[in-house]
């Protein structure tokens, strides 16, 4: 007998996967049961189960006290030193119980007890072993459908793949093999529900691990993975050795290794892109196919910024519906605005043309006062930018206006023509000086601008000879500046003669 009952706990402990101690403990908790079933007491029952012998015993376990109130919890002193004469006040004592007088019912009870505390314990190693396989792939058969979920055999137990984890491309049949990710174990009453998917990115990067041995060693690392079930993926990988193409191994020779993994995703196309740290990098590789001529960092703690392509390579860049950006942006986590080389050409020169056709008030000025810019209104000089063009000379001609008059005048409205630069991307023809550092410079940059010639250092402007600097060119325009002021009095002259 106690062989048999000792065999029957080790073959059951197998064939669940349940440790000896918790069957144990269930045989236990199912002879207690029975006894309570058939003695109709309200004793404190107990059990224990002997190794040596395969039987488990039962036993009353009362309390010694010195005046016994209830006789079902509690024995005198007397009586339980008649049993063990080192027994005291507040001790317990264990009386024990036949068991052979239990019968069918309490044997009945007792199965139905033992089996639902192995179905328990069966649960739970059900829920920690897939508790900790959440994001791995699994193998499994399709089994039956409820509804528009699908409920798949995957071995110890049986998992759920519901419709929000499906892909729109697929469809499958009873009895078909699938492999999916597990995303979530449930704690359920019936038992967990282990939830599966296949639209969840990790199921792309444990396909590669799967696929690519060099993923799987750690030479080539994903670094991440985005897609659009059914449609199109990107992910993105990194090399630890110099020396391995980290694209190329993972395409495979005329593309074995990737067109494996397509198969498995029913058809849907799949971007690698080499991971890069430099941001801008990153982008560029990231919106394969499309070439890249630019990428401008807007708002690096927005982490936002603008890609510049070529105009026949924007609709590339963009995607269908634009899917190729979206999918570039999630990847890299920044928001990408892809922008043709004319789109920001005309916005550049939008800019532009702001700056030097707006007038700049006179009240603007700092430093000058109220009277001085009556003054100079009555002279005809209604913004800051015709002061400019007068320049000192021309402005100490105005009554009531001397030489440190004009000079304060002058030099605050130069203040407020601080120098403005515009980020331009390599490649696209706009004027190199996009600025205003002065109203002359600006009305020279605005004519470059419509034409659109661009000015470089090494170049100069028609009536500049090569070889004669700036600073020459604006010497001898002042000196012709002061002989024109100083033939002005003799020109009134004749026309008053």
């Amino acid at each position: 007998m106690s062989n048999i009952i000792t065999q029957t706990i080790e073959q059951i402990s197998k064939e669940k996967n349940i440790d000896p101690k918790v069957i144990i403990a269930a045989l236990e908790d199912a002879m207690i049961a029975a006894s309570r079933k058939y003695y109709k007491t309200n004793e404190e029952i107990s059990a224990r189960f002997d190794p040596e012998t395969g039987l488990v015993e039962i036993f009353a376990v009362k309390r010694v006290v010195e005046n016994v109130e209830n006789p079902s919890l509690e024995i005198s002193v007397e009586e339980a030193r008649q049993i063990d004469e080192s027994l005291a006040l507040d001790d317990t004592v264990e009386l024990p119980k036949p068991t052979d007088v239990l019968g069918r019912i309490a044997a009945q009870t007792a199965k139905q007890v033992i089996l639902q505390k192995v179905r328990e314990a069966e649960r739970q190693n059900i829920y920690n072993e897939y508790s900790q396989k959440i994001g791995e792939l699994v193998n499994g058969i399709v089994k039956r459908f409820e509804g528009p979920d699908i409920i798949v055999d995957i071995g110890k137990t049986e998992s759920l793949l519901p419709l929000r984890e499906q892909s729109r491309a697929e469809t499958y049949k009873q009895g078909e093999r699938i492999r999916a990710v597990i995303v979530k174990v449930l704690p359920v009453a019936k038992g967990p529900q282990v939830i599966l998917s296949r639209t969840d990115p990790q199921l792309l990067v444990r396909l590669f691990e799967m696929e690519i041995p060099e993923i799987y060693d750690g030479t080539i690392v994903v670094k991440n993975a985005v897609h659009e079930p059914g449609d199109r993926a990107k992910v993105a990988v990194a090399s630890t050795d110099r020396d391995v193409d980290p694209v190329g191994a993972c395409v495979g020779m005329k593309g074995s290794r990737i067109n494996s993994i397509i198969r498995e995703l029913r058809g849907e196309k799949i971007d690698i892109v080499q991971w890069s740290d430099d941001s801008a990098q990153y982008a560029a590789n990231a919106l394969n196919p499309a070439k890249i001529s630019k990428v401008l960092i807007i708002d690096p703690a927005e982490r936002r910024m603008e890609v510049i392509v070529e105009e026949k390579q924007q609709s590339l860049a963009i995607g269908k519906k634009g899917q190729n950006v979206r999918l570039a942006s999630k990847l890299i986590g920044w928001q990408i605005d892809v922008k043709s080389e004319e789109q920001k050409k005309q916005e550049v020169l939008s800019v532009m043309e702001s700056l030097t056709s707006s007038s700049t008030s006179l009240g603007e000025l700092e430093g000058v006062s109220e009277r001085l810019v009556e003054k100079l209104r009555e002279a005809g000089i209604e913004n800051v930018e015709r002061i400019l063009e007068m320049g000192e000379e021309k402005l100490k001609e105005i009554p009531g206006i001397g030489e440190k008059t004009a000079a304060k005048i002058m030099e605050a409205a130069r203040d407020l023509f601080e120098e403005v630069e515009i980020e331009v991307p390599e490649g696209i023809d706009l004027p190199a000086a996009i600025k205003a550092p002065s109203f002359e410079e600006k009305s020279r940059e605005t004519k470059e601008a419509i034409s659109g010639e661009p000015l470089h250092k090494d170049e100069h402007p028609p009536d500049q000879p090569a070889g004669t600097s700036e600073e020459e060119v604006a010497a001898e325009a002042s000196a012709a500046g002061g002989e024109s002021d100083a033939t002005a009095p003799d020109s009134k002259q004749e026309d008053s003669q």
